[in-house]
């Protein structure tokens, strides 16, 4: 059968489908379960003799959808916290993968703006973290301590005021995700221009070693979870520009629900990132080079793992355990 008769034969079934998936309009976790076999057999097929087409990428999402559904509505023991973070979250950050790496293009691309217009303009820094940050940052390196700054304060102090701020930029910059996207390319401008002239001013100062083994220590998860967030503001705001099927209100739900999820998923990390900050990076100059140095690549090793390698390996289980026997197409 030619790819456009496939479609056209079975266009209006896997709409229907996907209207069903979307709105929960199934009597019975049965029903849903049924229609889904007719979908990963249509993908199976697709996958022999379409292998290049698109329609491979629209089936293969609306699968990993309705297992979702499946996975939530069947009788089982499972913890729903527990599934939430093993198997939901990887399965929604697989399928939405491109904006993830769409916020981390942006993201080195804004903090390169910041790194490059503090090499290039003396005054730069100062208007960007403010005349009282600089100078104070100044007395501390010239105190031996460059990053003094984060040993103020009280430990559960720091821990709390932190990590309330942390939460309050990710929020932020989801929630601006309504106005079409713009808001969050905002904060992530503001944040990362900022980010990128604090690490140029201390390489400048010749003291980089001595922030990165500050900073990066609650910095890894603080700054991955941001970026994080900013994908799900961005998810938002394409659910608007693109609602695709979709009316725009309905698109715009999938994806409010959607990056949502995200954001809440990113919070375990800011409370450890906030945890760090408060309890940890406050002795990273008395501490070993090798302790600092491994907290880093730990820290950073496991977000990395979470978002961007787990959710293939996930994926990859699901469509190993349920794609059917090719005997049966």
């Amino acid at each position: 059968m030619r790819e456009v008769a496939f479609i056209k034969q079975n266009k209006e079934k896997w709409l229907s489908f996907e209207k069903a998936v979307f709105n929960n309009d199934f009597k019975n976790p049965d029903e849903l379960a049924s229609q889904y076999i007719h979908l990963i057999n249509d993908l199976a097929y697709a996958q022999t003799y379409y292998p290049k087409s698109k329609v491979i990428t629209y089936l293969n999402q609306l699968a990993v959808k309705a297992y979702q559904k499946i996975y939530k509505t069947k009788p089982e023991n499972t913890n729903r916290i527990i599934s939430f973070w093993k198997t939901e979250i990887p399965l929604i950050c697989y399928q939405y993968r491109k904006f993830i790496y769409v916020a981390f293009i942006i993201f080195f691309t804004f903090t390169s703006i910041g790194v490059i217009s503090a090499a290039n303009d003396g005054e730069f820094v100062r208007s960007i973290l403010g005349d009282n940050y600089v100078n104070m940052s100044l007395e501390n390196i010239e105190a031996g301590d460059p990053v003094a700054v984060y040993k103020s304060g009280s430990n559960w102090g720091s821990f709390i005021g932190i990590t309330i701020n942390n939460l309050k930029v990710g929020m932020i910059a989801f929630v601006l995700g309504v106005f079409l996207g713009i808001g969050t390319l905002y904060i992530m401008f503001k944040n990362c221009i900022m980010l990128g002239s604090f690490q140029y001013f201390f390489y400048e100062k010749g003291v980089f070693w001595e922030s990165v083994r500050g900073i990066w220590i609650h910095g890894s998860m603080e700054i991955f979870a941001i970026v994080i967030e900013a994908a799900a503001g961005l998810i938002l705001g394409a659910s608007i520009l693109f609602p695709g099927t979709h009316s725009r209100y309905t698109s715009f739900k999938i994806g409010a629900k959607t990056g949502i999820k995200i954001l809440i998923s990113t919070f375990p990390f800011t409370f450890l990132a906030g945890f760090l900050e408060g309890f940890v990076t406050r002795y990273s100059n008395i501490m070993p080079h090798i302790l600092s140095v491994s907290i880093i690549l730990i820290t950073l090793s496991a977000i990395s793992y979470y978002y961007l390698i787990y959710p293939f390996k996930v994926q990859k289980n699901i469509t190993k355990n349920l794609m059917p026997n090719p005997s049966h197409i």
